[in-house]
């Protein structure tokens, strides 16, 4: 008796890689320009602080939100090193392992998120600080929370390059989305490091985060919609 592997076929991936494409763009976004945005005043701990206990609710809500974003970012990881691995596996395996490796470092980086929450909470060990000491080291906490999410950015900026590089090298795809994936790893790389050598600078490149959602956005419908190429 012979037992035959029956081989998941391309399109299935592509199918599932857009899935979750579409949620790491739709939580990631949620998680930043609707909490973050509306709750973090930069340069105002009180006002941050009284924005969060008012909004606790949704303060909670942006933590599971880059949570999910999170955890679907490492099935993604796991899924495009399959899809591509034909084009060339080290390097796919490469672009998975700069991608995880984003993700295990946002992951922890949510500890930062949530500490801004314990304190203000005046859990234990928090009525040992007078108020104001509480909200400035909260503040302290959620900038934390910006710069390691612009770190594990670093990450993801050499992943999408590779992925770009290996979307154009494929039969799977045309090759303008790979190269929109690599613009978008070149605005990610450029914008991380002077956020950490000249942050005084990095607010000048906010624009071109636009090339980003363009070329992530347009992968995402195209796995969705479209799929793989596949020869007939």
């Amino acid at each position: 008796m012979t037992s035959r592997t029956i081989e998941t076929p391309p399109l299935f991936y592509a199918r599932i890689a857009g899935l979750l494409y579409l949620i790491i763009i739709v939580f990631g976004i949620f998680g930043e320009v609707v909490v973050r945005s509306s709750l973090i005043v930069a340069g105002d701990a009180t006002t941050t602080a009284n924005n969060i206990l008012a909004s606790e609710w949704l303060f909670r809500i942006g933590f599971a939100a880059d949570s999910i974003m999170l955890l679907s970012d490492v099935a993604i990881a796991v899924i495009f090193y399959v899809l591509l691995k034909p084009v060339s596996k080290t390097l796919a395996l490469i672009a998975a392992a700069f991608r995880l490796t984003q993700a295990a470092i946002l992951g922890f980086n949510l500890l930062n998120y949530y500490a801004a929450l314990l304190l203000l909470k005046g859990v234990g060990y928090a009525n040992a600080f007078e108020p104001d000491q509480l909200n400035a080291l909260a503040m302290l906490f959620l900038d934390m929370h910006s710069h390691g999410y612009d770190l594990g950015l670093l990450f993801f900026g050499l992943s999408s390059l590779i992925l770009g590089y290996l979307v154009v090298k494929s039969d799977y795809f045309p090759a303008v989305l790979g190269y929109g994936l690599m613009a978008a790893a070149v605005v990610y790389l450029t914008g991380g490091f002077m956020l950490f050598l000249s942050p005084d600078y990095a607010s000048i490149i906010e624009p071109i985060y636009i090339v980003p959602l363009i070329a992530e956005l347009s992968f995402c419908l195209w796995l969705l919609m479209k799929g793989v190429k596949v020869k007939s």
